[in-house]
Parts: C-alpha cells; structure tokens; sequence
C-alpha cells in the first residue's frame, strides 16, 4: 500500500537543500536525456567540495513526493562527507533514514542514489553534467494493456451496441483489462460496486463473454482510495435534465479515483495505451474538471495538488509554478 508515514512527509516537506547550487563542482541527473525529459520522473543533484569532503548540496526533482523525500534524506546523508563516504551511500541506506518507503516506491531511493552518484562522478572528474543510470527497479512509464491483450480484445471484438462512442468503449475495456490483472473481481480494483461494473458491461459490452482473470493476475489487494480525490472528482460529474448524475461520468469518475492510489502515471494505471486518451476521456465525461485544469498540469499531479492546496498542506508550499525553472516538465505538452 502507497501511504506517507509522518517521517517521509517531514523530508518531502524539507526545502534546505532543494533548488540550484551556482558554481557547482559537480551536477549529475537521471531522466533528463533530450528524449526524457517531462516523460518520466527526474532528478539533478548538484554539489560543491572543499578539501575533498561535500561543503553544499542541492537537488531538484521531477516526481512524487516519496521521490523529494529521498532526495532531501540523500543530500542530508551527504553533505558533509568525504567523497568516498558519500559515495557508499546506497538506496538502502536511504530507506532507512527515511524509515521506511512502501515495496513499491523503492525505486525512488534508488533514483536518488543515482543522480546522486553520477554528481559525485562528475565532481571527480571536472565533467560539467554526469548522467546516471537506473537498474530494473525504475518505474515502468510503458502501457500495461496493448490492443492484443486477451480480455480487451474480447471486449472489443463483440458487437457494439447502437449509439455507443467507440472511443468509449476503448476506454473502458482498458480499464476492464487492467482490473482482470489485479483482483478477483474487477470492481475492486476501478472502485466501482459489483452493480456499477455489471450495468457499464451491459452498456458498453452487452454481448461479450464474462471476463477470466488474468494469468498475470496479482494477488495482492487493491490500495485505498484517497477518499479526498474520489469527493473530488465525483464534484465534476455533470447531471442530466432530472438532476440524476450521468451514470458513464460517475464510473469514470471512480475509476480515476481508484487508479490515482495506483503508483505511477495515471494514465497507464488506467490501462490507456498514450496519455492524450486520458485528458480526451476527461473532457468528453468531466468537462469542468477539464476546464479547471487550465495550465494543462499532468492528472495526479493536479488532483493531488488540488487536494492539497485544499488542505493547506505544507507539501504545498511552493514556488510559483510560473516561475519555476521546471515548470515544462510539469506542464508539458500531451505526447
């Protein structure tokens, strides 16, 4: 399960060494190659020495929370060190000194010991930016469900119904499809009732067969849903003539809610094959929420943002993101 205990928050929340170190000795980043950036996650470490042991440190990130987190445990961990003791500090280690990451955030220590390392290398050896490198605990940013996946392509392959969007039914047998990987039943995994699921099949697939779990089913339970986000999204699902919330913008509307507790881009969470189908789906079910996002922030990002902002919660507290260095990252175009 993906949960901040009070010990990562502290860190996320930690600015002393966020930002960027003029006349740095040595800068390493990972995911800001010309074909990554603003498409996966990012770290830059940059560092100063004097008499061979780290005098200054600072880090900026394009991630998640667990991901600031890690950097600012990293750059406290360092600062101070000699070189060689700063160079054995491993994901591990990390870990630790956060107390703790859940299984499936591991991966952000490991991409902060990355550019950390690779800004240690670059110090060495007087090189202006060094790029590191991440092992198989990287975050997969590839689709999950492909068109030849079994369950979706059964789904699409049945008669559609009369008067059904076709790139809705895209939509929700991807997300059908990636829920047969994970639960038992597939309601629990797009937060939806077992009623809800049995009335969108009747709508969008009346004639396909019942769904088998996958083979690459995961046994494991599906996280919580961030109740905050589900109230939040379900504020946009417009009503028809009765004032009756229109029933496919309330399922989308919960399926995003419990996708957003998965880790990773939303937009794969849900079993989308590119992310501009995720930002056209929430224009066709949602289009207040659509409209709301204005700046065209990437989708967990801004829900969870909202959510905070909302809150008054100190992770909040930021920069102006106009005048952020890294705004295009958060800001970029669809691809």
């Amino acid at each position: 399960m993906t949960y901040y205990t009070d010990s990562i928050r502290k860190y996320a929340a930690d600015d002393r060494y966020a930002g960027t170190l003029p006349d740095a000795d040595g800068t390493g980043e990972v995911g800001l190659g010309a074909e990554e950036a603003g498409r996966r996650l990012a770290v830059r470490f940059a560092l100063r020495l004097a008499d061979g042991a780290v005098a200054a440190i600072r880090f900026q990130v394009f991630g998640c929370g667990f991901t600031i987190a890690a950097c600012a445990a990293a750059a406290e961990l360092a600062e101070g060190r000699l070189l060689e003791e700063a160079a054995a500090i491993t994901a591990q280690r990390i870990e630790a000194q956060l107390q703790g990451l859940p299984e499936e955030r591991s991966y952000c220590a490991e991409l902060a010991v990355a550019a950390l390392q690779a800004a240690l290398e670059s110090a060495r050896g007087g090189s202006a930016v060094q790029s590191g490198r991440l092992g198989a605990g990287e975050e997969d940013h590839h689709p999950l469900i492909t068109p030849e996946d079994p369950v979706y392509r059964a789904l699409m392959e049945s008669p559609a119904p009369r008067g059904v969007a076709s790139e809705d039914r895209r939509l929700f047998a991807s997300l059908l499809a990636v829920a047969a990987r994970e639960a038992a039943n597939p309601a629990d995994a797009l937060g939806l009732s077992s009623d809800d699921l049995a009335e969108l099949r009747a709508v969008y697939f009346p004639a396909a067969p019942p769904s088998s779990p996958s083979t690459k089913r995961t046994a494991e339970p599906p996280p919580a849903i961030n109740d905050e986000v589900r109230k939040l999204l379900l504020t946009h699902v417009p009503k028809d003539q009765k004032g009756t919330p229109v029933p496919s913008s309330q399922w989308l509307a919960q399926c995003l809610a419990a996708r957003a507790a998965r880790p990773g881009h939303l937009w794969i969470a849900m079993g989308l094959f590119e992310r501009p189908q995720l930002t056209a789906a929430i224009a066709r079910h949602l289009p207040s929420l659509a409209a709301a996002n204005d700046k065209g922030m990437r989708w967990k990002r801004y829900l969870f943002r909202e959510i905070c902002n909302r809150s008054g919660g100190l992770s909040c507290q930021s920069p102006t993101c106009g005048a952020c260095s890294d705004y295009a990252l958060c800001f970029a175009p669809e691809e």
